[in-house]
């Protein structure tokens, strides 16, 4: 009497069902991990601009806070915000609600706008940042 024994089929052997089926996976998976790296780096922009803008923005009220008339405010506030982004965008400064009395405050915002269009997003985004600064009690403005 003979015994037959029935193969089975190794593990690391796929059935001839399954071949191709990780291409496939490859193929369907790729675009979305694609999409999500360039969200994440999308993402990662808006957060970097957003910190510029800030920066320019307290770079900016603290060169307006040291004039003593608030058209020269402005100016080295414009001049202050364009040094600090660096030519990355044209910045629009704006010190509206600014109290320019002894001891008020300099509010400056900075707009600066952000292109994704490297991402192939097509977006523009309005980056905004603002600041607050006290001026001197004790010194004379005009």
């Amino acid at each position: 009497m003979t015994v037959r024994t029935r193969r089975t089929r190794s593990p690391a052997r796929p059935a001839a069902g399954d071949r191709g089926s990780m291409a496939v996976e490859a193929v369907l998976l790729a675009p979305v991990f694609l999409i999500f790296l360039m969200f994440l780096v999308g993402a990662g922009r808006v957060v970097e601009a957003q910190g510029e803008v800030n920066g320019a923005a307290r770079d900016a009220a603290r060169a307006a806070s040291v004039q003593r008339a608030l058209g020269t405010a402005r100016d080295a506030a414009s001049e202050a915000a364009e040094a600090a982004l660096g030519g990355e965008c044209t910045p629009v400064v704006s010190l509206t609600g600014s109290e320019w009395t002894e001891g008020g405050t300099v509010r400056a915002t900075v707009t600066c706008p952000l292109d994704l269009d490297f991402l192939g997003f097509g977006v523009v985004k309005q980056v905004k940042g603002s600041s607050v600064v006290p001026l001197e009690r004790f010194r004379r403005v005009e």
